[in-house]
């Protein structure tokens, strides 16, 4: 059958009107080709007028101002990509400033002056106490013993005293039929050395009074005290620490600098310090650079030969150079606490951030560019002070003076009259 339909397929068209039929077929049976055209052509006042020039010319401008409106943004943006790129690596690359930074404090550690057991306390953990507080209490008993005892002692030796004073001044005076040379020299020296007594056993009565007081321990500063570990009933020991005291008045900030930010550090400049969880930042300014770190190439090895650590070439890390920071202004709210981490950013002149918007915006973005083309600012004259040759504050706390000891004659008055003055019966 497939043989068939192949053989039909392949049979020629027929010829004459035959063929004329079947080409004449889907053809429209009234419609010429001529008239189909005039039909699809629109007639002749129908068409839509020509566009005006101006509107063409109008379009025109239009697309142009587009184009180039989409250049010129593109273009801007950029710009801006790029300045902020310059600002942000100017910002972290070189400016002056460094997570790496930390509140400090000076602690006092209090230790009592005499030995005993503590008998009172009377502050407690994290407890604010003023210059001059008393901590705690040792037992006083055997130190006013002593003071007891010295007193008795200080009454005999200047009872003896006096009576040798005045029996070596009656032998200066007596003749020398009453007396002798040899006698006159031996009561003068008893009544030196019964001075000599007198005095030492006076001093020995200003350390027993001295010792009394310092059963009373005191506080050597306004400030917290901190890990407080004592107790009643502890025996405190002359000399080793019990007390910690945080000196509320020392607090400040250690800005640990790369070295190759340091020619941005001037003592005096403005600084900045954001402690992590607040948003305010506590001001202050450069007081003190330190002038030496620790070398870990210095140190010797095993053999006393010196140890040198390998570094790459391409890769050297910076030194950290401590910074100090003395703190001016806290904002409320803001705690203290040695030891909490501050972001530090050091301003270069103390006037800065509070000048006009101009001279804050050159300072932010124009100078760290042009510092950024210009290979940095060249370090300022007389940057870091020498503080060696200034003498620093003296810081003191009220200490004990021996007092002068008494004349005899206020210890014991009327027990030795003058010469032609008979004693008195006591």
């Amino acid at each position: 059958m497939q043989v068939a339909l192949l053989q039909d397929r392949a049979a020629p068209l027929p010829d004459g009107p035959q063929a004329e039929a079947l080409a004449g077929i889907g053809k429209h049976p009234t419609l010429s080709e001529p008239t189909a055209r005039d039909i699809n052509r629109a007639p002749e006042g129908d068409q839509p007028p020509l566009a005006a020039p101006s509107t063409a010319r109008r379009d025109t401008i239009r697309r142009v101002v587009l184009a180039t409106g989409k250049r010129l943004s593109t273009l801007a943006i950029a710009l801006v990509a790029i300045l902020i790129s310059l600002v942000t690596w100017q910002h972290y690359v070189t400016a002056p400033w460094t997570r790496n930074g930390s509140v400090r404090v000076q602690v006092a550690n209090v230790a009592s002056q005499v030995s005993g057991k503590i008998v009172e306390l009377r502050v407690a953990d994290n407890q604010f106490v003023h210059k001059g507080d008393v901590l705690y209490v040792i037992d006083p008993f055997d130190f006013e013993v002593a003071v007891h005892v010295g007193k008795a002692l200080v009454d005999q030796r200047a009872a003896d005293l006096e009576v040798k004073q005045a029996e070596s001044t009656r032998r200066q005076h007596l003749s020398d039929l009453a007396t002798t040379p040899e006698e006159q020299q031996i009561f003068a020296g008893n009544a030196v050395q019964a001075k000599a007594a007198y005095e030492a056993a006076a001093h020995q009565l200003a350390q027993a009074e001295l010792n009394v007081k310092r059963t009373n321990v005191v506080s050597p500063v306004d400030g917290y005290v901190t890990n407080l570990l004592l107790r009643v009933g502890d025996y405190a020991v002359t000399g080793v620490s019990n007390i910690s005291l945080i000196d509320s008045d020392s607090f400040w900030i250690d800005g640990y600098f790369e070295e190759t930010k340091m020619a941005r550090v001037c003592v005096g400049d403005r600084a900045e310090a954001q402690l992590m969880g607040y948003a305010q930042p506590i001001l202050g300014h450069v007081k003190t650079v330190t002038r030496g770190v620790s070398v870990s190439n210095a140190a010797a090895g095993a053999q006393g030969l010196p140890n040198i650590d390998p570094i790459y070439t391409w890769v050297r890390l910076a030194q950290r150079v401590p910074v100090r920071l003395a703190i001016d202004t806290v904002p409320a709210g803001v705690p203290l606490v040695s030891g909490m981490t501050a972001t530090v950013t050091i301003r270069q002149t103390a006037a800065s951030g509070h000048g006009t918007w101009s001279d804050r915006m050159r300072e932010s973005v124009v100078d760290p560019i042009s510092d950024l083309f210009s290979g940095g600012s060249p370090p300022r004259p007389n940057c870091l002070q020498d503080t060696s040759r200034e003498r620093p504050e003296t810081e003191k706390i009220p200490y004990s003076r021996e007092p002068a000891a008494p004349a005899p004659e206020t210890v014991e008055p009327g027990l030795t009259p003058g010469i032609d003055v008979p004693p008195h019966n006591r």
